[in-house]
């Protein structure tokens, strides 16, 4: 795979104590391992993963961060509507 091939993602990983998690990858599937497993972010250490509520494609990781940083923002109802909104690729 190239540079131009590559994708990225922006995800929501629902948590067994029904939080929200939000991160960006450039494999989606493997970095939920990752969170499961233990061996990625601290926060899901503590708070164990169940799955994966949302995910969005972006041809450039710049474009997958700024959308991290934007969802990070926003308040519980607010993440609930993207998850189910058209934008939402899962």
């Amino acid at each position: 795979m190239t540079n131009i091939d590559k994708k990225f993602y922006t995800y929501l990983i629902l948590t067994e104590n029904n939080t929200l998690y939000c991160g960006y990858t450039d494999d989606p599937k493997s970095r939920f391992e990752k969170h499961k497993s233990g061996l990625a972010a601290k926060y899901t250490r503590a708070n164990k993963p169940v799955k994966m509520v949302y995910l969005r494609e972006f041809s450039t990781k710049s474009e997958a961060m700024k959308e991290e940083r934007r969802i990070k923002k926003l308040n519980r109802p607010q993440k609930e509507a993207l998850i189910n909104s058209m934008e939402n690729i899962i």
